[in-house]
């Protein structure tokens, strides 16, 4: 019988939130996803004894007890996390947790939304990091998004930016990573999204789904080799 593959356990905020391709690539490197559906009552564990946690998003503040009760549990997991030096990626509610955790700060609807796939660039800092080093400076990714990152912890490697949100990625220490885009959302879930919020906020529907299929083949290039460079720091131990 071949070697058990590392697990990884996955916290999902929203029926539509899923791990989606990222946790594809994950298996595709290596790992086996443990996905705990939060919002449906599933609990979470009052200890991490896996070997990384997958924070996902959803339209919540990574405060926002009152309306997500399992963000409390979820938030000590991270802390438990970043003491014990266990690999963590978080993305955009997981990511916003991460910073808020290691000394940063988030606000509620702060900047203009992006929604849709967005333009990004890399930062100097990104050619030394294990999981974005050697990408494209220039890419795109997906987001969905009216709240940010103010103000990343001290000490924090900052690694990408867009026009309308400085922090779009970073890093706390070498174990953590946070993304305020969406690594794992595809044009198929950006066509699921309801037109009426979309022009809301300013964003013609039919032009951001178009957009979002034109980027998809190279932006998913890139994520794919964030997401196994993070399966193989799991894996290895390193």
């Amino acid at each position: 019988m071949g070697e058990e593959r590392p697990r990884v356990l996955a916290v999902q905020h929203t029926p539509n939130g899923g791990p989606s391709r990222f946790g594809r690539w994950l298996a595709e490197g290596g790992l086996a996803l443990d996905v705990i559906r939060a919002y449906d009552g599933t609990p979470l564990p009052g200890r991490l004894s896996h070997r990384a946690l997958l924070v996902l998003g959803g339209g919540y503040l990574p405060d926002d007890d009152e309306r997500a009760p399992w963000l409390a549990p979820t938030r000590a997991l991270v802390s438990q996390a970043l003491d014990d030096g266990v690999p963590v990626f978080g993305i955009c509610l997981g990511g916003q947790m991460l910073a808020l955790l290691a000394g940063g700060t988030v606000a509620a609807e702060h900047g203009r939304p992006e929604m849709g796939s967005t333009a990004l660039t890399l930062r100097p800092e990104a050619e030394d990091d294990p999981l974005f080093r050697g990408l494209p400076r220039r890419t795109t990714a997906i987001e969905h998004h009216v709240d940010a990152v103010t103000e990343l912890p001290r000490g924090a490697r900052w690694l990408a930016e867009s026009e309308h949100c400085p922090y779009q990625a970073f890093a706390v220490g070498d174990r953590a990573w946070g993304t305020q885009f969406h690594p794992e959302a595809t044009a198929a879930r950006v066509r699921t999204w309801d037109p009426e919020r979309l022009a809301r906020h300013g964003f013609d529907p039919v032009e951001t789904v178009r957009r979002a299929e034109a980027d998809e083949p190279a932006a998913a290039e890139v994520w794919r080799t964030v997401a196994l460079r993070f399966a193989a720091l799991v894996r290895d131990g390193r």
